[in-house]
């Protein structure tokens, strides 16, 4: 008797949540179902056409199925291994470069006392443009004829002559990721100093007792403590900036010659000017693929600075 009244209680008690779970899920539903249809769908039906080879007819599309030949196509094609090679070199630099830049600033406005909100709407200033916007007005800046970045560089007597800053491959290519560091710093230093807003004072109120430097309090208190945050923000500028796309497709064209060419924008020339849909769908296809490894990585790390700093 004593068992039954236990088993009912027990059914009692967690209906209420099985209740708030159903209800949830009921919800989440149509949010779920979104989604599904405009995300889900489309990148798995990229894959199954990255298997075929696509005819385009005056009815439509008509599919063959080839198999993996378009992938041994594309992972043997010298293009796509160098737009590889430079989106992950692309991505690393730029990467790096802004968390050391988003890492100065947000220690800068985690310092002050006033004036962080007008600091902060300045800040934002140059993530809030439209890529493509910053990339025509970074193209005004590096024209070879009538550019600012010329001028100023000529008026202070560091240049003779005019240069032609996306007119070479390695010219082209730093002047790229000047122009994505500059409008992307700021969103990674404020995922930052969101972390550093979390960072409990009194840490560096007992170091500061103790004599520590700011060089010791920064590697031994604030860089442990900030690392899932800044495994956060690698995460999400790793997925933009595989994804590269807008900025080249504006600013360079992917020139000169192939030298800009990203993957995103090598998979866009494919499929819509060489209409070779099912390649183009390999690239992108294998891209994704890519991109899902990269994150896990760093999911990874972050799952694990989490458990090291929750212990």
């Amino acid at each position: 008797m004593a068992i039954r009244v236990s088993l009912a209680h027990r059914m009692q008690r967690h209906r209420p949540t099985r209740y708030l779970v159903s209800q949830g899920w009921t919800f989440a539903l149509p949010g779920l179902l979104i989604i599904l249809a405009i995300t889900i769908f489309p990148v798995l039906y990229s894959i199954f056409v990255s298997f075929n080879h696509v005819a385009i007819t005056s009815s439509g599309f008509k599919l063959s199925w080839v198999g993996v030949r378009n992938y041994r196509t594309i992972f043997s094609n010298s293009l796509y291994q160098y737009s590889l090679v430079f989106t992950v070199i692309y991505t690393v630099v730029t990467v790096l470069v802004e968390l050391i830049l988003g890492m100065g600033v947000a220690l800068v406005l985690n310092a002050l006392s006033r004036g962080r909100g007008f600091m902060l709407a300045l800040l934002l200033l140059p993530w809030s443009l439209v890529t493509v916007i910053s990339a025509e007005m970074w193209s005004y800046i590096y024209n070879g004829v009538y550019g600012v970045l010329n001028a100023i560089l000529m008026g202070v007597g560091l240049l003779n002559h005019p240069v032609t800053w996306l007119g070479t491959p390695i010219l082209a290519i730093i002047s790229m990721m000047v122009a994505d560091i500059w409008k992307t710093t700021p969103f990674v230093a404020i995922i930052l100093l969101a972390g550093l807003q979390m960072i409990a004072g009194d840490l560096y109120e007992a170091a500061d007792i103790d004599g520590a430097s700011a060089g010791y309090k920064f590697w031994r208190i604030t860089v442990p403590l900030l690392r899932p945050t800044i495994a956060l923000s690698v995460l999400f500028r790793v997925l933009q900036a595989f994804g590269l796309f807008d900025l080249p497709f504006v600013l360079t064209g992917g020139g000169p010659g192939h030298a800009t060419e990203s993957l995103a924008l090598l998979g866009y020339q494919v499929m819509f000017q060489d209409l070779n849909m099912g390649r183009g769908a390999a690239i992108a296809a294998s891209t994704t693929l890519i991109v899902l490894l990269a994150s896990l990585v760093v999911l990874r790390v972050f799952r694990a600075q989490v458990e090291e700093g929750a212990s």
